[in-house]
């Protein structure tokens, strides 16, 4: 048997005994398993030979480190000072009786060929690790290397991808070639046609080539890899495909970031190259007429389930080309489930429905990603169904359930420089449409006058969002983007222009955990000695992150002020309780009871 001391990231340390022939990994099936997205599902084998114990890398992009240096394929005999990095972890290895007889258990003494063959069924006949007292191994002390002495290396196994990456191109041009001499019309073939023939073609080009292919290449993963890589969006094809996944940055091609749950993290897969991310741009922005080269570096644009787009380019993206894809939700959330996710109170959602409801104008106010467009999306589902809306975006994201629904979109610049139509030239025309609401996906410039203007002529019930952290600095970026338009205007008049149109401002704030939540809903009361006048209605106590978790706690309450507007909701008939205006003490003192009995606890004045 093999004894093993594991040290996590955290500097919790455990022991497990495990066979003299053992996998290391992630997965679940694995005699000593080591649980991070760092770590492969079979990530390293430990095995015995007279001579030692072995340690044999099984070629996971995180590859494996002795003592800070790199091990490229096998290392050993081990000895219990060597320290094992295996993604955050560090592991030492002692013997702690004999071994496992080799009679009984032939494979042990087995070749890496042999290995590969008989490995599973060996695996089922070998008792699995088990956690031991750490004390009744005697063993000699390890030797923790100091991470700043370690030898700093690439993390994804070199070799194996060049081999792979060449691969996969000599693979891609072979099939390029292919279909060019069979002169393949791909333009006019259906998405599902155009699949279909390309893996066949890849298969056949495989098959030609498999007496060269490396034994250690999966021939299914390289047609799977050069088959996205052709025709679809390469390793994002995985990504697109899982729902936790919120959020995909390409940095360059070999760095690749992902949103999950609110956290960020890297994703282990990669391009082959900068051409193949100028490729996979080239395929999400040509079907929408968009264009993207050095005349012309940026480009926003959208998939066909509405995920958000954003592409730059050489020589503005010095780093290589870079892609950020923001994932358009399956499924549509209501106000019950934002309710659920504790981002909203009951309270709050019900006053909110009622003031869209009763064609109040609200501006939706918050910092990049914080969930400003869900919200306007839920908030634009409560107009009554007979109204005609009419939605203005520069890439449109919104996704409205009414019949009577016109959507817009900007058009970018053609090649000669001409023929673009910003967001300020549709919400003018949107005045000529006959809308009964008008909904503008994001005011980012002197369309927020003519927003203004509708609100202001007519128009109420009208919503937008903007970027800013509170809702003051909404209201002051406001006036800017009002005097981007050009037209001069004195500060006064915009001012009253502001506080006239806007009856409520939502404010939405994302928090260090991921976690997004609507931390503020004022009313804009009017002018006051030049300035405008806001009252908060709701808001979100923020008080800390928990020790626990590390998540956001605190709790929802009203301010004890009753809007400006209450009466005229009533009068339209638009019931709403005053109660849900006060302040709600009892949360606050559940709370801290909660607080405190933690504190006691982890005190030990309770329990």
């Amino acid at each position: 048997m093999l004894q093993i001391e594991i040290i996590d990231a955290e500097g919790s340390t455990r022991s497990v005994q495990a066979p003299d022939d053992c996998i290391l990994g992630k997965g679940a099936q694995n005699e000593v398993r080591l649980d991070s997205w760092r770590v492969s599902k079979e990530h390293a084998r430990l095995f015995r030979t007279p001579s030692g114990v072995l340690l044999e890398d099984m070629g996971a992009f995180g590859g494996i480190n002795i003592n800070g240096v790199r091990v490229d394929n096998q290392y050993g005999p081990l000895k219990a000072s060597d320290v094992i990095t295996i993604g955050p972890f560090q592991l030492h290895v002692m013997i702690v009786r004999a071994a496992i007889s080799a009679a009984n258990h032939p494979h042990l003494r087995a070749t890496d060929a042999d290995f590969q063959k008989n490995h599973q069924s060996a695996r089922s006949q070998l008792p699995q690790a088990t956690e031991v007292n750490p004390q009744s191994v005697v063993k000699e002390p390890p030797r923790i290397v100091n991470p700043s002495a370690m030898v700093a290396t690439k993390e994804p196994d070199a070799k194996r991808l060049e081999v792979e990456f060449k691969w996969r191109k000599h693979i891609h041009s072979k099939l390029l070639e292919t279909m060019d001499l069979r002169r393949h019309d791909v333009h006019g073939m259906s998405d599902e046609k155009l699949r279909q023939e390309t893996e066949e073609l890849i298969r056949q080009i495989l098959k030609e080539e498999e007496a060269s292919i490396p034994s250690q290449l999966d021939t299914d993963l390289l047609c799977k890899q050069v088959l996205n890589e052709a025709i679809g969006l390469g390793p994002l094809e995985e990504l697109l495909e899982d729902d936790g996944v919120t959020e995909i940055m390409v940095n360059r091609f070999d760095e690749i970031y992902i949103e999950r749950a609110g956290r960020l993290e890297k994703y282990p897969l990669a391009f082959t190259g900068d051409r193949a991310v100028m490729g996979v741009i080239e395929r999400i922005v040509a079907p929408l007429g968009r264009r993207i080269d050095e005349s012309s570096p940026m480009v926003d644009a959208r998939l066909k389930d509405g995920s958000r787009v954003n592409a730059i380019i050489p020589p503005l993206a010095l780093k290589g080309p870079c892609l950020t894809i923001r994932k358009f939700a399956k499924y549509k959330l209501t106000v019950q489930d934002l309710v659920k996710f504790g981002a909203i109170s009951p309270a709050m959602a019900e006053f909110l429905e009622v003031c869209v409801t009763a064609r109040k104008n609200i501006v939706v106010s918050g910092g990049t990603g914080s969930g400003k467009t869900t919200l306007l999306n839920i908030l634009s589902n409560f107009i009554p169904l007979g109204e005609r809306v009419i939605t203005v975006e520069d890439a449109a994201e919104l996704k409205l359930n009414h019949e009577h629904l016109i959507s817009l979109e900007s058009r970018p610049a053609n090649i000669e420089g001409k023929g673009a139509i910003p967001i300020r030239e549709l919400v003018k025309n949107t005045l000529r449409m006959r809308p009964d609401r008008i909904v503008v996906g994001e005011c980012r410039g002197a369309e927020a006058l003519d927003m203004l203007q509708a609100m202001n002529t007519g128009h109420e019930g009208s919503l937008t969002t903007l970027h800013a952290n509170t809702p003051r600095d909404g209201l002051a970026r406001l006036e800017t983007m009002v005097l981007m338009a050009g037209m001069e205007l004195p500060l006064t008049a915009i001012r009253e222009q502001i506080s006239s149109a806007i009856d409520i401002v939502v404010q939405q704030s994302r928090f260090a955990c991921g976690s997004r939540k609507v931390t503020s809903i004022v009313e804009v009361a009017g002018m006051e000695s030049g300035k405008i006048q806001i009252q908060e209605l709701f808001k979100y106590v923020n008080q800390g992150y928990s020790r626990g978790n590390g998540q956001i706690r605190g709790y929802f309450t009203g301010c004890d002020m009753v809007p400006s507007f209450y009466d005229s909701l009533r009068a339209s008939g638009n019931e709403l309780d005053i109660a849900i205006f006060k302040p709600d003490d009892t949360l606050k003192f559940d709370q801290d009871m909660s607080e405190s009995y933690q504190d006691h606890v982890q005190n030990g004045a309770l329990g």
